[in-house]
């Protein structure tokens, strides 16, 4: 692996802890030779992770959609930042950017964006792991709702398995480097 995805929010939530991850996260990135990838803004936890990742001597790549960089949201200080026409551009450069994928605390494009993701890897058009940082228990209902999801059929048990979580970076990042895609076939006949 050589570069981590991060999807998170452009808000900085209610709790501190949500920032303090962020830059745990980061530290960890950074220990590890990770670059982080992630969607190029400047507020919110996405702006505190980028300017952790700086701090410590990472590497940041951002990739923006030009609507939100006209709207002075864009990180002026990172490594490399990617201007794109649009939000399916930039979700699909980020993919191709990055060797694995993280979800931090966020909202409707965080969640969008990771479940987006974990079912490109369901697909077969990657094998790259994805994982929730569950900071707090944040995303426990989450994680709830995917086992109900396998226990009534609409998952696989190796489908499931394909989103890790922690609620550690530290953690995540080992899973990540222990990971390996599930390899089996997802156009089967329902029985009878």
């Amino acid at each position: 692996m050589r570069r981590i995805c991060v999807y998170c929010g452009s808000n900085m939530g209610r709790a501190e802890r949500y920032a303090s991850v962020a830059r745990e996260l980061a530290q960890v990135l950074v220990n590890h030779d990770l670059e982080l990838v992630y969607g190029g803004a400047s507020v919110g936890i996405m702006g505190t992770i980028a300017d952790e990742m700086l701090k410590l001597g990472g590497a940041v790549h951002g990739v923006i959609p030009k609507m939100l960089k006209t709207k002075e949201l864009a990180h002026a200080n990172l490594t490399e930042l990617h201007v794109v026409s649009s939000m399916h551009e930039r979700k699909s450069m980020m993919a191709a950017l990055s060797d694995g994928f993280i979800a931090l605390p966020g909202g409707f494009g965080t969640l969008e964006e990771i479940i987006e993701i974990v079912t490109w890897g369901q697909l077969r058009f990657h094998d790259k792991p994805c994982g929730l940082l569950n900071v707090d228990g944040y995303y426990d209902s989450l994680l709830a709702f995917m086992d109900h999801a396998r226990q009534e059929g609409f998952l696989r048990p190796e489908n499931r398995a394909m989103l890790l979580a922690d609620t550690t970076p530290a953690g995540l990042v080992q899973q990540f480097e222990r990971y390996t895609a599930p390899r089996i076939e997802k156009w089967t006949k329902s029985p009878g």
